[in-house]
């Protein structure tokens, strides 16, 4: 490995050992065995760099995700949006350190550049493959209005979740109570 990819391997660690706002330049210099300076040369500052390994901690989840939809070979986006509910939910319960900081980061977009960038195009990437595993076809088959659309939302329902999962996640819906609801919102209304 290359000292960029050390760096992040350590931001990694200390995110989930430390958090994303206790952890320092030190720290993830020390956890990498990189020099501290490489921070700025290679990511262009600790924040983006800890932004960069937030994204990279929930892209993780996002391939366990993809995994086990495949795995189970589910036959509708509906059984396969409630794996992934169902498989991140038990992802993010596993590693509540990293749960904690990936949301950090988003408070700090407005404010930095680099860090605003990194969340975007995660973000633009995450809908499309989330898109794609809903709808089960390659991400590449995903065109920008069902991105925009359906992986949106999925999306959304995510990062609501997630949310959620900080305040209490022993209240969180299964994945089947979110197809419920999903299908329930999508019926028509009866006539009065």
């Amino acid at each position: 490995m290359g000292q960029r990819e050390d760096l992040l391997v350590g931001a990694k660690k200390c995110l989930v050992e430390k958090g994303y706002h206790r952890t320092t330049a030190r720290d993830i210099a020390a956890a990498s065995g990189a020099h501290l300076a490489s921070i700025g040369y290679h990511y262009g500052s600790k924040n983006a760099l800890m932004a960069v390994a937030t994204l990279e901690a929930q892209g993780e989840w996002g391939h366990a995700v993809d995994s086990a939809m495949q795995a189970a070979g589910a036959a509708t986006p509906a059984e396969r949006l409630r794996i992934c509910v169902d498989v991140l939910m038990a992802a993010m319960s596993r590693q509540p350190e990293v749960l904690v900081a990936s949301v950090q980061p988003y408070a700090q977009a407005p404010f930095d550049k680099q860090i605003h960038k990194a969340l975007a195009d995660g973000t633009a990437g995450a809908r499309v493959d989330l898109a794609a595993g809903v709808l089960d076809v390659l991400s590449q088959d995903v065109d920008a209005d069902t991105a925009r659309g359906l992986g949106s939302v999925v999306h959304a329902l995510i990062a609501g979740l997630t949310m959620q999962a900080l305040l209490d996640p022993k209240s969180l819906p299964t994945g089947e109570q979110v197809v419920q609801a999903i299908q329930t919102l999508a019926k028509k209304p009866k006539s009065r």
